[in-house]
């Protein structure tokens, strides 16, 4: 009959990733006329256990590189969006303490830019992923408890041993 031990060790009970798109319009002073270069720079995040769901909070820093006054000039607006994901994680376990790793798998990239009065609007997508480590208890089959170590015995009699053996 088989005995059963119990390990007590951390592991990864839940993990996801999400692919998410980011709709985002925001004003600049000039009226561009064309937009010449995007990209995203400090993406900054973290993640925490909400009950089932992993909560993420993050931002990053938007530039565009534009032209207006026919085409004449050119400048750079910045602008920092705050986002918020929330990815559901399917856990079965109640938990009373976890780690939440979150990772970027894809920075975010801007997919498509428009120009709409003086409003740019961006398209961005980003793929993250998390885990959720927490302690779990695994059962691990005993099958013996003797002890299978082969035993050496040596047979010295203090008769045979020479204890002159430096003389010669």
């Amino acid at each position: 009959m088989n005995n059963y031990k119990e390990i007590v060790t951390k592991a990864i009970i839940g993990k996801l990733k999400k692919n998410s798109i980011d709709n985002i319009s925001f004003n600049i002073d000039d009226k561009p006329d064309t937009i010449l270069g995007c990209w995203i720079i400090n993406h900054n995040f973290n993640g925490i256990l909400n009950n089932k769901d992993v909560l993420v909070n993050g931002k990053y820093d938007i530039n565009v590189w534009y032209s207006y006054d026919n085409n004449t000039k050119t400048n750079v607006a910045k602008y920092t969006y705050n986002y918020n994901d929330i990815l559901n994680i399917n856990l079965n376990d109640n938990i009373d303490s976890s780690d939440v790793k979150v990772r970027s798998l894809s920075n975010p990239v801007v997919n498509d830019a428009k120009i709409e009065d003086n409003l740019i609007k961006l398209e961005v997508s980003k793929e993250l992923a998390t885990e959720v480590i927490a302690d779990t208890t695994i059962k691990v089959p005993i099958e013996s408890t003797i002890d299978d170590y082969i035993e050496i015995k040596e047979d010295i009699k203090d008769e045979e041993i020479n204890t002159n053996y430096l003389d010669k």
